[in-house]
């Protein structure tokens, strides 16, 4: 058995070097303005922006298995870019050797991941105080962080006692908001006033966030001629909606990149905690940063919204719906978040592969 299990290992981290060699993510195409971008946002020269993408690459394939090999004993996995490979959480050391033969960097943690997600579960039924600004597993911490403003500490106690042993409570300058006041590049307007950001290209029309429309509500695109109308929305509680396009509008898998060529969007893998990651949103264009947690749940003042994804991205209202790419991999679109493109900020996403499953829609790739 000892031996199956090693020539198991040997196979697996073989497929894993095939799937993910350099020459096949170069093949994929990352653009000269997608570099440039990490380049300016991430600190990094053009030969490390190139390396990350394709650690990342490898990282994103690695973290689908590395939690069957971690067993029952998965701590959470995430992307260390000062080693450049996939850190994998465990509570039992006794499987770090098999982690560390796939490729993977061990790292022995206190709690499970079954363990952090189901004290988030206990606070996501839960009914918050104002002065709680949201919570997440953060899987770098091994804990449930739950964010409050400033000075307010004690009014996540409760909210502590829920979560018990796995929480953590971090002060914070941040008010989350909604990006809904959209504005120019590729916008489109929601019964010819508001205007939100088109998300991805799916068939039969387009993905965005829910707090954009509801059903029913007409849709125009950038140039303002009839586009569609929202068929599907889900806001509190998700942020995601389906936009059904009519026959005049071509779906494609660009992303506007705002004065570089545009991305395609070649698929939908999700990027590990720790990836760089960018943003496309009509009001403030083109910008990167890292993914800095998943299953957020924030507190926006017009209702809670769970299952979110957190980076260090900034963005700004009229953002709302815009895409979120790691490389060439669709990631989410734009929920919202706090600060601006100036002195800087925190942005949620809502990742697009439970768009795709909730609603049973096909992403346009190229």
């Amino acid at each position: 058995m000892k031996r199956m299990a090693v020539a198991a290992v040997a196979v697996l981290a073989g497929a894993l070097a095939t799937t993910v060699s350099p020459a096949a993510v170069a093949a994929e195409g990352p653009s000269a303005d997608l570099l440039a971008a990490m380049q300016r946002d991430l600190g990094l020269d053009a030969r490390q922006a190139a390396e990350r993408l394709h650690q990342e690459s490898a990282a994103a394939v690695l973290q689908r298995v590395a939690e069957g090999f971690a067993g029952e004993s998965y701590g959470g996995a995430w992307f260390d870019a000062s080693i450049g490979k996939l850190v994998v959480g465990v509570t039992d050391a006794a499987k770090a050797d098999r982690l560390r033969k796939l490729g993977a960097e061990p790292r022995t943690v206190a709690h499970k991941a079954s363990d952090l997600d189901a004290a988030k579960a206990k606070l996501d039924a839960a009914q918050a105080p104002a002065e709680v600004t949201g919570w997440f597993v953060d899987t770098k911490a091994n804990a449930v962080t739950i964010t409050v403003k400033r000075g307010q500490t004690q009014a996540a106690r409760t909210l502590v006692e829920k979560a018990g042993a796995v929480a953590k409570v971090v002060e914070t300058d941040e008010a989350p908001r909604l990006f809904k006041d959209t504005r120019g590049g590729d916008a489109y307007y929601i019964n010819n006033a508001g205007r939100c950001s088109v998300g991805f290209a799916v068939e039969g029309g387009f993905v965005s966030a829910g707090h954009c429309g509801s059903p029913g509500d007409t849709v125009t695109g950038v140039d303002r001629t009839a586009m569609g109308e929202f068929e599907k929305s889900s806001f509190p509680g998700n942020d995601y909606s389906f936009v059904r396009t009519n026959s005049s509008w071509t779906s494609t898998a660009k992303v506007n990149h705002y004065g570089g060529a545009d991305v395609i969007v070649s698929g939908h893998t999700e990027s590990a905690v720790g990836a760089s990651i960018c943003r496309s949103g009509s009001t403030t264009g083109w910008h990167c940063g890292e993914v800095q947690a998943k299953s957020q749940t924030v507190n926006y003042q017009e209702g809670s919204v769970s299952g979110l994804t957190r980076t260090n991205v900034c963005a700004e209202p009229g953002d709302s719906g815009g895409s979120w790419v790691s490389g060439t991999q669709a990631q989410g679109v734009t929920s919202g978040g706090s600060g601006d493109c100036t002195s800087g900020g925190t942005t949620y996403y809502q990742p697009v592969n439970e768009i795709l499953q909730t609603y049973g829609l096909t992403l346009t790739t190229g």
